[in-house]
Parts: C-alpha cells; sequence; structure tokens
C-alpha cells in the first residue's frame, strides 16, 4: 500500500505503542468480567465489550493471556459480565490493577448462578456460558452465550478515555 506524501511524514508503522495510542482516542464503556477460579473469585476490568449477535444473545471480550484471570477463564465454563456506572471509578481501578485484592472487603459482591461472583451497584450484569475462545495475538477473543442477566441498575456509564476513567459531559 502506497500512502499520499502527506501521511507519509505523520504515519508511523504499525506497533504496540501506535494501537494504545490511538485507542486512547476511542472512549470505550468500562466493564468487570469476573469468573470462578480454583482458588476464589477473579475478574478484570475490561473496555473490550461489544454485541455480538441478538438471537442467539452473545458478546465478546478481549482478556490477555498473560493476566491473573486467564487461567479461571481458560478453564472455566461460565462468566460474569458487569457494566459499571460513573459512580465506580475507583472498582474500575481496582480491577484493573495488578496484584490488587479485588474482592477484598472494599468490593461489595455476592455468589450467583453457576458460582460467578456478582457485583453489587453496577448497571448492568449478565452471567453468561464461554463458547469459544479465539486467539489473537497476546490476547484470546472469549465468545459468550448470555444466559440472564439484570438491566435495571440506574445512572450514567463509565468510560475510558485518554487513559483515565470518566463520565459523560451533556
Amino acid at each position: 500500500m502506497t500512502a499520499p506524501s502527506d501521511l507519509r511524514t505523520t504515519a508511523l508503522p504499525g506497533s504496540p505503542e501506535l494501537l494504545r495510542s490511538v485507542f486512547r482516542k476511542h472512549a470505550a464503556g468500562v466493564a468487570v468480567i469476573t469468573a470462578r477460579g480454583s482458588r476464589g473469585p477473579v475478574g478484570f476490568t475490561a473496555t473490550s465489550l461489544a454485541s455480538v449477535s441478538a438471537d442467539p444473545p452473545m458478546l465478546s471480550f478481549g482478556v490477555g493471556t498473560g493476566g491473573s484471570t486467564w487461567p479461571a477463564i481458560a478453564a472455566g465454563d461460565h462468566v460474569g459480565v458487569h457494566l459499571l456506572g460513573e459512580h465506580q471509578r475507583e472498582l474500575a481501578a481496582t480491577f484493573a490493577r495488578s496484584g490488587a485484592d479485588r474482592f477484598g472487603p472494599a468490593t461489595a459482591w455476592r455468589d450467583g448462578p453457576e458460582g460467578i461472583p456478582l457485583l453489587d451497584g453496577v448497571l448492568a450484569w449478565t452471567v453468561c456460558r464461554v463458547v469459544a475462545r479465539v486467539p489473537a495475538g497476546d490476547h484470546r477473543i472469549v465468545l459468550a452465550e448470555v444466559l440472564l442477566g439484570d438491566p435495571a441498575g440506574s445512572g450514567r456509564p463509565l468510560l475510558y478515555h485518554q487513559g483515565r476513567f470518566t463520565g459523560l459531559r451533556d
């Protein structure tokens, strides 16, 4: 592919840094994915959540294979998907931080269907059956069928933009 001459002076070659820089410009909703691991509940903050299919109801998310949550998602049949509200910035940060006590006293949660940890106070949650784990570089794209959920939470969504958690502006 040949780029026009004006693009060649500003365009950068594909790299992890370029991808991160580009996606800092992309505002994304914030979710926490949870699962039941061999040693208890696990989870991580995700901004890669996407609706895949209405019938059957399916969603997808990316998970790093080097992360502490990957072994539970790789081995388990079910996951919880939680959409966070703008009042949950600290919760998002906790689940994004390596080595954090994600299910410690500061996190309100309960055991849900299929043993999935469900977070309290979220805008919406679902329990899903994992149907596929697709290799994608240092990640896996997880496809999951929504089995049940609750969209009744109130508030505005939490977003991730320019490397920080933020809310919508009117």
